[in-house]
């Protein structure tokens, strides 16, 4: 028998690692609070040679690359709906931007049928023995598993299980994003324009796959916020008071978060783990290093998830310096894609109306769009172990 690895998170990091674990011979097994695989969602993006590389390893490149978007534009403008700064798609988008939730279904397609997935449970207790880790689960059974990893995003509940409460890791940023499907009723193409005050974004896209639907982002800046993460009633009620009073597109965006069909709102924040793993349990993607957005998490997490299941397969069983070997590899890495994730609130809604005629000014800049995207190859690149095909854990 293989060695039985429990897996939380079906998003990003939680498949990638059941598609390498189950390519060297372990029995993964990933558990997911959502009824289903998580439709929906910003589209997201790979930059440079290190996740081009992981990509093709993987053997998702090809089919990556035909559901592409091309890139997605974006577009500021004032109360009066005038334009005062355009981003090309190649600098919002990288080279690879896809619907995060048809990445979700590429990854979880290409971990099948190697890797067990359990949805609409999750794990509510875990207690390591020398020998593996008893997980508890809301409602199946108690299992047996030789290693437990959380790739359960920036609210990781295996860290808050296995590590501690997440305001030991977790730190927020000064904002709050939210994102929803609605009718395209602008006729709006692929890509977003969005009005821009101080401290707050409200912007709206047209679909890359079907013009009768379009995406709604907005961003603003608070303190943290004391709601619940599971009431969305409650949620939509801070969205509305945040953007009381806009005009130009808002109220009608406002108007539309009745007939959501599903509402992504998070604070923007970093995770920060002073060690990845403890015993037989590691992290993995944002549970460990993540960035609410603009920190390559997504391209990180396929990276980690590759390095982590080469060095569980070459390791021969020795879990713990496997497990070292990954992080000593991929920490430096994602630290320096994490930093991005501390600059996204005040580049895409400045505090202050000095600071948004800055960025204006700046960005507007052809020459500082092309160094900063040479800055953000630079690094979101990172030397790879190129493990061997035949490398399996038995």
């Amino acid at each position: 028998m293989g060695t039985k690895v429990l897996i939380s998170g079906a998003s990003i990091a939680g498949p990638a690692l059941a598609h390498w674990l189950a390519r060297y011979g372990f029995e993964p097994t990933v558990v997911e609070l959502a009824p289903a695989l998580r439709g929906g969602g910003q589209a997201v993006d790979f930059r440079g040679a290190t996740h081009r590389t992981v990509l093709e390893r993987m053997g998702v490149l090809d089919e990556l690359g035909a559901i592409a978007t091309g890139g997605t534009s974006m577009s500021f403008v004032d109360r009066q709906g005038r334009r005062r700064l355009h981003l090309p798609a190649d600098f919002a988008g990288g080279e690879l931007e896809v619907p995060r939730g048809e990445l979700a279904q590429v990854l979880y397609r290409h971990s099948l049928p190697g890797a067990e997935y359990v949805f609409g449970d999750s794990i509510t207790a875990l207690e390591q023995t020398p020998t593996g880790v008893r997980a508890e689960f809301r409602h199946g059974s108690p299992r047996v598993f030789d290693l437990v990893i959380g790739a359960d995003g920036l609210h990781s509940n295996v860290r808050a299980l296995a590590f501690g409460p997440e305001r030991h890791y977790v730190r927020h940023l000064g904002y709050y994003a939210a994102t929803w499907q609605l009718p395209n009723y602008l006729d709006l193409p692929p890509g977003s324009v969005g009005l821009n005050v101080p401290g707050r974004l409200a912007a709206i896209g047209g679909d890359h796959r079907d013009r009768s639907r379009a995406g709604a982002f907005l961003l603003f800046a608070a303190p943290e916020l004391d709601y619940d993460r599971h009431d969305t009633g409650q949620q939509k009620e801070l969205i509305r008071k945040s953007f009381a009073g806009l005009g130009w597109e808002v109220p009608r965006l406002l108007a539309s978060l009745d007939d959501a069909p599903e509402l992504y709102f998070d604070s923007i924040s970093r995770a920060d783990v002073p060690a990845w793993s403890t015993g037989r349990i590691a992290l993995v993607g944002d549970a460990a290093c993540g960035a609410t957005i603009g920190g390559m998490g997504t391209g990180t997490a396929v990276v980690a998830a590759y390095v982590l299941a080469g060095e569980l397969a070459r390791s021969r069983g020795d879990h713990r310096a496997a497990f070292t070997r990954y992080e000593n590899a991929v920490r430096g890495y994602a630290e320096g894609c994490q930093k991005g994730g501390d600059r996204t609130g005040p580049f895409l809604a400045p505090g202050t109306a000095a600071g948004l005629r800055l960025r204006n000014a700046l960005l507007g800049r052809s020459w500082i769009l092309n160094r900063m995207l040479e800055l953000g190859k630079k690094v979101s690149t990172m030397e790879l172990t190129d493990y061997p095909a035949d490398l399996t854990a038995r």
